[in-house]
């Protein structure tokens, strides 16, 4: 599969969800049409999905995050009699390694907002399961807080992928299973090779499940039961939402351009140049204002624009392999935005949701599997949360001194970094670090000297003295060492590079997030790639066919 994918919509275009509005109650239904998958080639029955059902879904997430402050509830539900039978089998038979990992990808990303929500957004998620909800079915209930099953003597959980596909569930499953609802390790086991699943009371004995309801009252229990989860819950009950505008986005066959934030590709070399325009003009300090602004307002713009394009790099440009990060702008014009977001993260829902929006942003970023560089240039603003996207990266180079013929240097100004307060906790990593702790982890110290160098600006030789930056070419050599560094980065293996990447990146210590995106990604890219699953004779490829896979035999 080599679509070109889009990843915007909105609820006018679903074609898969449906979301019904009840006051701080919201239903989000999925009723996937068979003839709607993203590419030709297959049907998606029995609500199986694709990643344009899932698209739509995390469309849904987003705009009842910032359109609905007064839903306070989401309830996650399916067709009558039907939940979902998870992703589509004969999606993934035919589809390209790289597709079927990017899926995974995406997907997981899509349950971790929604348990992101959950717990910090008031905006807590249920699912009421009214109908078989197999595989990444019953996935996608596990990313919910608060799991309903009918009680119909039929409808069963279940997570068949190890004993009919050959494969693992692929969005988090096994994980979220032990980690998160604490189901016991043998049970576990013989859950997951079960492939008819588990129903009725034995699902709730054994934690698969929180509650069986008879379906008769299901839905009207389902509501009560989901208002009082969502009582405590801090939203606003009368605030107006921020309507999230469609992107302006140009794409050309060698850039593609938004307003804050822009992509120039080099085919021949394998790197696409990202360049992050800091904010222009006042910054609006009232929360009027801001309201006001809306999908305007700097921060929440640029980050919508930087989502689209690392999801559009990541998905329709597989050859890229290396991302140069840059930014342009006035360091205290990014600054100034900052100390807007920390004055009103903790008292305005729409704040504290630009901020964690910006961090799940940047923990799309850890997850990609392409190597990152920084350059740190005259006229850069890699300050703050800025400096965040710097810290993200594999490598830093910091330019020491000017360029003769670079407009910034005209006027003698060097490169310039600055560590404010939001490096040391507004945006953690998916391991529960800051960047800065995962940099300096097991050297606490140097992470203390940084702190005590807050939001002075700091030189080149300063940033590389407090451990901050890689290197520090000068002008003689800064051209030439970046050249070699971006030519030795393509030579190397990209399989190679993605493993190495992704062991470095997430240090510390591990939690559920790491385990679904370090450990469990790495082994289902692994069983995607190998004959018992993906090859012709594997169980992927065989799966409703009536014939058995082939396995290899010898564990590895």
């Amino acid at each position: 599969m080599d679509a070109v994918v889009s990843f915007g919509t909105c609820p006018e275009r679903y074609r898969h969800w449906r979301l019904d509005l009840e006051g701080d109650l919201a239903w989000l239904r999925l009723d996937v049409q068979e003839d709607g998958g993203l590419v030709p080639g297959y049907e998606l029955k029995l609500n199986t999905y694709d990643l344009g059902v899932d698209i739509e879904l995390y469309d849904a997430t987003q705009r009842l995050r910032f359109e609905h402050p007064e839903v306070r509830v989401v309830v996650v539900t399916g067709t009558e009699g039907l939940f979902s039978a998870g992703a589509n089998i004969h999606m993934l038979a035919r589809s390209s390694h790289p597709w079927k990992v990017n899926f995974c990808k995406f997907t997981n990303e899509t349950r971790c907002a929604m348990e992101d929500a959950s717990a910090h957004s008031g905006q807590v998620y249920v699912a009421a399961v009214n109908g078989p909800a197999a595989g990444g079915g019953y996935e996608l209930a596990l990313a919910c807080e608060r799991i309903l099953l009918v009680d119909d003597n039929s409808t069963a959980v279940s997570l068949p992928e190890a004993p009919l596909l050959g494969v693992l569930p692929g969005t988090g499953g096994l994980t979220r299973l032990v980690d998160k609802r604490h189901v016991r390790r043998d049970l576990a086991d013989a859950f997951v090779t079960t492939p008819e699943g588990v129903r009725g009371a034995r699902a709730v004995h054994w934690g698969l499940v929180d509650e069986v309801i008879p379906r008769h009252d299901f839905e009207k229990l389902v509501g009560e039961r989901a208002r009082e989860l969502g009582a405590p819950s801090r939203r606003p009950r009368d605030a107006e939402g921020v309507a999230l505008t469609p992107l302006e986005r140009e794409v050309s066959p060698d850039a593609v351009v938004y307003q804050h934030v822009r992509a120039d590709l080099d085919r021949q070399g394998r790197t696409a140049t990202i360049t992050v325009r800091g904010p222009e003009g006042d910054v609006p300090e009232s929360l009027e204002r801001i309201h006001a602004l809306g999908a305007a307002f700097w921060p929440l713009a640029m980050t919508r624009e930087l989502e689209d394009l690392i999801l559009h790099l990541r998905t329709n440009e597989a050859e890229i392999g290396t991302w140069v990060v840059k930014t342009r702008g006035q360091i205290e014009g990014a600054l100034a935005f900052e100390r807007v977001i920390a004055r009103h993260s903790s008292s305005d829902w729409l704040v504290n949701e630009v901020r964690h929006y910006f961090k799940r942003v940047l923990k799309r970023l850890d997850v990609t599997s392409r190597s990152l560089v920084a350059l740190i240039e005259p006229g850069s603003c890699f300050a703050g949360a800025l400096l965040e996207l710097a810290l993200a990266c594999d490598r830093q180079y910091m330019l020491d001194g000017v360029l003769e013929d670079d407009e910034a240097g005209e006027e003698g100004e060097a490169a310039r970094i600055v560590v404010s307060e939001s490096n040391f906790g507004a945006f953690p990593m998916a391991n529960g670090l800051t960047r800065l702790g995962a940099r300096f982890f097991g050297h606490e110290e140097r992470e203390e000297a940084a702190r005590q160098r807050l939001n002075q600006p700091l030189s080149a030789e300063e940033a590389l003295e407090l451990g901050l930056v890689t290197f520090t070419p000068d002008d003689l050599d800064w051209e030439e060492e970046v050249r070699i560094a971006l030519e030795e980065r393509a030579s190397l293996s990209p399989d190679a590079l993605t493993g190495m990447e992704a062991n470095l990146r997430f240090v510390g210590p591990e939690t559920m997030e790491t385990k679904i995106f370090g450990r469990l990604s790495a082994w289902q890219n692994w069983v995607f790639s190998r004959d018992n699953a993906a090859g012709p004779e594997g169980a992927l490829r065989r799966y409703g066919t009536g014939q058995w896979p082939a396995f290899d035999r010898r564990r590895t």
